[in-house]
């Protein structure tokens, strides 16, 4: 629960508010973190990397005067948060005015949960040195005998960190969230025709240690996806039904997203501005931002603003159902705020394995990485390198490199023909593997 528990950060955060309103803020909002990280990577079955590190930081915003700034100190001691203070007002002394900068109204603070998200993970203490080390050394030797006399190189590693953050507002907001996070994986590169050296990777992410998968799975699988990508070719360009891979369908969805955003419709940078309510998909898209499930990576209780999470459509059917609105382009866009940032993504997942699909679709690609790249967000055009692998009548034909998939957001989403049964769990954005039918893709 989002209950306050740090009482060193309640007491620095009262303290440097009251300093604030004496100095003359009008408003003001300070935020105090700490995050204490460790890293542990392994090469040639040696440690290459072992890091561990404490950090610490307090945010200070002042909206004095329809002015604002904000600054931030790593250093705690009240004898120089004195002048920090004092260095922040100045700076909000010289800026421009901007009637829409304020702290929002109270009643936006309401209606918190108290469910328990369980984002910390209670037995982060007792992860050890050496099992720390056990991991890296674990996952690096599964890829090194998995991939045999083409391995080149391998990077295993653990990552783990213990992060708390306790924000407070002149407004009345008050607000602690404690987080922990577990990653490990590895990057393998292998030996290919000629002088081509391709690298594939598996890292995974989770609040909760138990909730990562097997050790040797997690080498496995990173040793496969590096094979996967030997004698790699381009193919001639053709239209085809591709597949997007669940760990990597975000990399396009993304291109829906950031559009919703206020600050972008204010700047006349979003192709969706003019789009809700209507459709832009087929009846399969819909993107749901869900901050309430327990353990997952993106869940919350607030946002940046202070207004409590909330379920909320993004996407119903096809049809653009919300924008992200913070509290300053609501109130310079005249719009009710709900919230300018999301949780975990979601889109519902379908019935069917994606080795099912592909027995069905024919000729396609099945997308498993995404090289450069870029989405306009004014246009929604976008353009993107894709690696995979081509199948026929359900056969594997080859592994696809050097190909180019490029569209329209506006036009691209129509083709979504079929979601897989398998979720990425290890994301805040969790979807499915992603069918989308008469693609083109072209070589490069």
């Amino acid at each position: 629960m989002n209950t306050i528990r740090n009482q060193e950060f309640l007491d620095l955060a009262s303290w440097v508010l009251d300093r604030a309103r004496l100095a003359g803020s009008g408003d003001s909002r300070v935020r105090v973190n700490r995050r204490r990280h460790v890293e542990v990577n392994y090469r040639e079955r040696r440690p290459e990397v072992i890091k561990e590190a404490t950090t610490q930081g307090l945010f200070l915003e002042v909206f004095a005067n329809k002015r604002y700034a904000g600054r931030s100190t790593p250093d705690f001691r009240k004898t120089t948060l004195e002048g920090f203070i004092a260095d922040v007002l100045a700076e909000a002394g010289i800026m421009d005015e901007d009637p829409y900068r304020t702290l929002p109204d109270p009643e936006y603070y309401k209606g918190r949960t108290t469910r328990d998200l369980q984002l910390a993970d209670p037995f982060h203490d007792r992860l050890t040195a050496e099992g720390r080390h056990e991991m890296a050394k674990t996952v690096e030797e599964v890829c090194l005998t998995e991939g045999g006399e083409r391995v080149i190189s391998v990077e295993a590693g653990e990552y783990d960190e213990m992060y708390e953050e306790l924000i407070l507002s002149s407004k009345g907001f008050e607000g602690y969230n404690r987080t922990t996070m577990f990653a490990t994986g590895a990057s393998m590169t292998a030996k290919d025709e000629g002088d081509r050296r391709p690298m594939g990777s598996n890292w995974i992410g989770c609040r909760h240690l138990s909730d990562l998968p097997g050790l040797e799975e997690t080498g496995r699988i990173a040793a496969q996806r590096t094979l996967d990508l030997l004698g790699a070719k381009k193919i001639q360009t053709e239209t085809l039904p591709v597949i997007i891979e669940n760990r990597v369908a975000g990399r396009v969805v993304w291109g829906l997203i950031g559009p919703l955003g206020a600050g972008s419709i204010d700047q006349q940078r979003s192709f969706l501005a003019d789009m809700k309510g209507k459709q832009i998909g087929s009846s399969l898209l819909t993107i749901t931002d869900e901050p309430f499930i327990p353990r997952a990576n993106g869940s919350r209780y607030y946002d940046g603003d202070g207004f409590p999470a909330r379920e909320r459509a993004l996407f119903s059917e096809g049809v653009v159902n919300e924008f992200l609105v913070d509290w300053y382009y609501g109130r310079k866009l005249g719009w009710e705020p709900n919230s300018g940032s999301v949780s975990n993504l979601v889109i519902p997942a379908g019935s069917r394995s994606v080795d099912e699909i592909i027995r069905d679709l024919g000729r396609c690609m099945l997308i498993t990485g995404f090289i450069g790249g870029n989405s306009n967000s004014t246009t929604g055009d976008f353009s993107i390198g894709v690696i995979g692998k081509l199948f026929d009548k359900s056969g594997f034909v080859c592994n696809v490199a050097e190909m180019n998939m490029a569209g329209n957001h506006l036009r691209f989403w129509d083709k979504l023909i079929e979601t897989a049964n398998d979720p990425w769990m290890y994301s805040s954005a969790r979807f499915p593997s992603l069918v989308i039918d008469g693609v083109v893709v072209a070589g490069v």
